[in-house]
């Protein structure tokens, strides 16, 4: 007879996504899901051709190589939305979001069980602090589709934790004395903040509530940023804020679609390419029209994406100037993004999230000169402009670089192991 089979700990996030489990020595590993690397792309393509579903990178690569299907992306920006529910499709059949969510918990699990030789049936799964910001009701809806979701997709047992509490339960292990800390998430979909009081002697302590002080969220990430780098950067070299020859802008619509992950597939669909082909007459410079019907047709939207997504990366990591490659539209055509021009983009949105971290210590009648330390998770949490803000704002306080990517996901074991 098998062994039960730990708990998971399941980072289901907007862009990637990552496993844990805690084994009997206590100590919290990540699951290889993709060879050897503990990360996969929240990412489903549905192939036309052998009717077959991929995940990750593969699916990705499934996509770039123009294998004809469907590229599912930013899966759990839906929840609480209203097209959780709809269906669409995918694979010569239709299928509900929510469904494709099941399918992709589904794969995790499975990976997560050839991992462990063994059938996992519990599961912790992270959650921001706010799935819709400002509508507890919608908020509600949306954990329970997500449980709905992997109770579909064959676990037994759910529960959830905040995923900045997990992140917290995380660095306390590498804490040797009392703090307070300000753990901060930046993931793809949302900024999450938790202000808590960590040590090696409360992590001995099974009801933890107490320490913490404060939580804070909303509803702005790594997609966010991409899409408004997308619309500074690229969509202007396809008629972004064209002035056409009756002086007004060419409409605005198809290039808010056509920058946000979870929208780029409609506008791929004959009736959007049929509308923003009678846009021509719109364009001073009917290049740029050119271009964008190339985007469509072509169905180059991800892959487009993708490069504003990589160059934002690149730029961060080393500090200088990153091409965004769009030959795939056009030959030669690239734009160049450094973090000046990222810093200026991002303005707006950078100093809302910050906003954010200063309203979470506000919460706790706290001056930020009390905290210890501030711990970043989340991929997006290492942008340069965003940890210069930060710095900023709150001078004097250590910034501290966590697990970027497996940080949640190895706290939430650790809080399956708590339950």
């Amino acid at each position: 007879m098998r062994p039960e089979a730990p708990a998971l700990g399941i980072d289901f996030g907007t862009s990637n996504s990552a496993v844990s489990f805690t084994g009997p020595d206590g100590v919290s590993r990540l699951v290889p899901l993709e060879g050897a690397a503990t990360t996969i792309p929240t990412a489903v393509f549905f192939n036309a051709e052998d009717h077959r579903a991929s995940f990750g990178r593969e699916a990705i690569a499934h996509y770039l190589a123009r294998t004809e299907g469907r590229l599912m992306r930013s899966l759990k920006s839906l929840l609480g939305s209203s097209l959780l529910e709809e269906e669409t499709a995918v694979g010569g059949t239709m299928l509900s979001f929510q469904a494709i969510i099941a399918r992709f918990l589904s794969e995790l699990r499975a990976r997560a069980g050839r991992h462990l030789g063994t059938e996992p049936r519990r599961a912790v799964i992270g959650r921001p602090v706010h799935f819709v910001d400002g509508d507890p009701g919608r908020d509600r809806r949306a954990q329970a589709a997500l449980a709905q979701a992997a109770h579909s997709a064959g676990f037994e047992h759910v529960s959830f934790e905040l995923e900045p509490i997990a992140a917290a339960l995380d660095y306390e292990r590498r804490i040797t004395r009392e703090s307070l800390v300000l753990v901060v998430d930046i993931g793809g979909g949302t900024s999450d903040f938790t202000l808590v009081r960590l040590g090696p002697d409360r992590m001995r302590q099974a009801d933890r509530s107490g320490d913490i002080l404060a939580t804070a969220g909303i509803h702005i990430g790594g997609t966010d940023y991409d899409q408004k780098l997308n619309l500074r950067q690229v969509m202007p070299l396809l008629g972004f804020r064209h002035i056409g020859p009756t002086g007004r802008e060419v409409p605005s619509p198809p290039f808010l679609d056509l920058s946000s992950w979870h929208l780029i597939h409609w506008m791929t669909t004959p009736k959007m390419v049929r509308h923003v082909r009678t846009l021509r007459s719109d364009y001073t410079d009917t290049r740029l029209h050119d271009r964008l019907m190339t985007v469509l047709e072509q169905h180059l939207g991800h892959l487009v994406a993708s490069e504003v997504e990589q160059a934002k990366i690149r730029s961060s990591v080393s500090g200088g100037t990153a091409t965004i490659d769009l030959s795939a539209v056009e030959a030669g055509l690239h734009a160049d993004m450094g973090p000046q021009e990222m810093a200026q983009d991002l303005a707006l949105l950078l100093e809302q999230v910050v906003d954010c971290a200063a309203s979470c210590i506000h919460r706790a009648g706290l001056a930020s000169q009390a905290m210890d330390a501030i711990y970043l998770t989340g991929g997006s949490s290492a942008l340069r402009p965003f940890q210069q803000l930060l710095r900023k704002r709150f001078p004097g306080t250590e910034i501290v670089e966590g697990d970027l990517f497996g940080g949640v996901a190895t706290g939430l074991s650790y809080s399956a192991g708590r339950a």
